[in-house]
């Protein structure tokens, strides 16, 4: 297994792949840092030699942001937004609300939680 960034990455799967294990490494990112260190993407991560494995960490190291660094600057991000109590801070800081417009009179179960029963609400037959 290679070790990139402090992640274990599978290495019975195509570099281009693995590559996104990395949090904050997308499908385009992972050919991008494949054409970069002129490796092909579709060869698997046990072919590789060591040198193409640190010119891969290397790359990743000097031109993008993953992993740690990623996660603490986007809670940082959010952590700002409910310091200066902005609306998307509020939602944030409440846990319970979409933050980006969404609308809550039906839906947004993922953010609110499972659905609570109200007691004594019986519709009204005529």
């Amino acid at each position: 297994m290679a070790r990139i960034a402090g992640v274990n990455i599978p290495s019975q799967k195509p570099l281009g792949i693995s590559l996104r294990y990395l949090y904050g490494i997308g499908p385009t990112t992972a050919l991008e840092v494949c054409s970069k260190a002129g490796i092909d993407a579709t060869k698997r991560v046990h072919q590789l030699s060591e040198a193409e494995i640190l010119q891969i960490r290397q790359i990743i190291d000097s031109d993008y942001k993953v992993e740690g660094d990623l996660r603490r600057e986007v809670s940082f991000n959010i952590k700002r937004l409910m310091d200066i109590g902005c609306y998307r801070g509020l939602r944030h800081r409440s846990g319970r609300l979409p933050v980006r417009g969404q609308r809550t009179r039906t839906n947004a179960r993922t953010r609110k939680g499972k659905a609570i029963a109200i007691a004594g609400k019986k519709k009204i037959k005529k």
